[in-house]
């Protein structure tokens, strides 16, 4: 070959080949150290059987652990099977966020027979476009000096600037704005991102009363009224629970108290922030209501709690103390959370076995609701997993006034459930403060994704509602739904919580 080409180019081709050959002895020899080193480490370390019982081989044990939810997400999982939520649900969420066709085609992948499940009773004459009506006003709070009038039905729940990231914060503002629902802050104060949209805010005040506490960590009236002056700050909410975590305070890791943050809260930056489990200040029903009323007449707006409910016995000694005080004295509304509610950081002892889910827990606190003659003082909303139509229109039904969701519109924001929430590496910048991974949550292109999803899920609620009969969701009634059995029969709802629960 070297007799059939140039002297020089022959000289660089045989140089060329030696380099070759050069770095692959040397890449070989590299990883042979390597491995080496790792076997070495492995076989004397004492932490993990695995690696000392296998060296080197028994270190891919752990990485088929962290990349196996990956693969079962995408590759393994049905549509229907997933937990917390299926492909089936965040596919229409990403659809509805971007403006595209929801239609399915062939027919469904949901399993009707399933017990639990829940069919709506459409009835021989929908309701005409041309009858059907706007979403009805509710008025929360209307013996406050400042109440709060708002048509939307479903409304953005509780997330801390803190727990997400900026650009999320300000991509929910301006979406809440564009779509004409409320955003809650979460308990981890207000900022001015929250503000940066315009959008109705509800200010929530958790067990460290981030935002609104004094040195010792006490209420502050002054921090309050300095809270209740934006005009946008529409409602007050005090959280007593979560459903993810009953019993536990928030818990924000130490990576994530930046030094704004620490100075929206009023904690040390850099530290884990960590809430007390209850407000110290609330031991009874009597002690709730004082501060209700309280936070109130300080603020001038309407106020309620948020709870997730465990016994049920605590909201009879609550209503009866309303009944003794009078009308007046009751929380202008109650958030209810369900027990598979969502979080950034929990135990896992308390995310899966503590609390109510809001199919037992929301007829419970409707129907005493009524019983006590405070339905129409006390307005109903519901949280906990509610993020597709059918969902949304089951809470109306049952009773609830209003529906809140936090993943939902995480998942409108591009989150893909990478369960990365308790750390700093969220991949879609959604619950992150690097920096870098940020970058890729555009908040104005994600602004207009918020006011999709909001418009398409309501839009989609209303077409149940008229497959009903009626004119409007709020219109719907528990004899519009049924829920399938342990026999694989249905039973209306009217009739299932009327046994069950009266």
């Amino acid at each position: 070959m070297s007799s059939l080409l140039p002297d020089g180019i022959s000289t660089l081709l045989f140089t060329a080949l030696e380099l070759m050959a050069a770095f692959f002895i040397f890449a070989i020899g590299t990883t042979a150290a390597v491995v080496l080193v790792m076997y070495f480490v492995d076989r004397n370390q004492t932490k993990q059987t695995i690696r000392r019982n296998y060296p080197v081989i028994g270190r891919f044990r752990y990485l088929f652990e962290h990349v196996g939810e990956f693969f079962r997400q995408y590759f393994f999982a049905m549509d229907r099977e997933e937990l917390p939520f299926n492909r089936a649900q965040r596919s229409w969420i990403y659809r509805a966020a971007k403006n595209i066709d929801c239609t399915v085609a062939f027919g469904s992948s949901k399993d009707l027979t399933k017990p639990g499940a829940i069919i709506f009773v459409n009835t021989p004459y929908p309701t005409l476009d041309e009858d059907a009506v706007e979403n009805s006003a509710i008025i929360i709070g209307p013996d406050c000096p400042t109440p709060f009038s708002t048509k939307s039905i479903v409304n953005i729940s509780g997330m801390s600037y803190g727990a997400l990231s900026k650009p999320a914060v300000r991509a929910l503002s301006n979406g809440a704005k564009l779509a004409g629902c409320w955003m809650n802050t979460g308990e981890g104060g207000l900022s001015s991102w929250h503000l940066e949209g315009g959008c109705d805010i509800v200010f929530q005040i958790g067990t460290a009363k981030y935002g609104v506490r004094d040195a010792q960590g006490k209420l502050s009236a002054e921090k309050l009224r300095q809270i209740a002056a934006h005009e946008n700050v529409r409602m007050f909410e005090l959280k007593l629970s979560q459903g993810a975590k009953p019993g536990k305070g928030g818990i924000l890791p130490a990576a994530k108290v930046s030094a704004e943050i620490a100075a929206i809260r009023g904690i040390p930056e850099g530290e884990a922030s960590i809430s007390p489990n209850r407000h110290p200040e609330i031991k009874c029903a009597g002690d709730l209501l004082d501060m209700i009323d309280t936070i109130r007449t300080i603020t001038g707006k309407p106020t309620g709690f948020k709870a997730v409910l465990g016994s049920p016995d605590w909201l009879d000694e609550l209503f009866t103390e309303i009944k003794q005080r009078g009308a007046a004295s009751a929380p202008d509304f109650i958030t209810l959370d369900s027990a598979d509610g969502g979080t950034g950081a929990a135990p896992m002892s308390l995310i899966d076995d503590v609390g109510l889910p809001i199919r037992e827990s929301l007829p419970l606190l409707v129907d005493k609701l009524v019983a006590y003659g405070l339905r129409d003082r006390i307005r109903v909303v519901c949280s906990g997993k509610l993020i597709t139509p059918s969902a949304v229109a089951t809470a109306i039904c049952v009773g609830a006034d209003f529906v809140v969701t936090a993943r939902g519109f995480m998942f409108s924001l591009g989150c893909i459930q990478a369960l990365q929430c308790n750390k700093n590496t969220c991949p879609t910048g959604v619950t992150t403060h690097n920096p870098r991974l940020q970058k890729g949550l555009d908040p104005q292109d994600k602004a207009v994704r918020v006011y999709h999803y909001h418009h398409n899920l309501e839009r989609e609620v209303g077409i149940i509602a008229h497959s009903c009969g009626v004119r409007e969701p709020r219109e719907l009634r528990r004899h519009h739904a049924r829920r399938v059995m342990e026999n694989g029969h249905s039973i209306s709802l009217d009739r299932l919580y009327q046994r069950e629960h009266v």
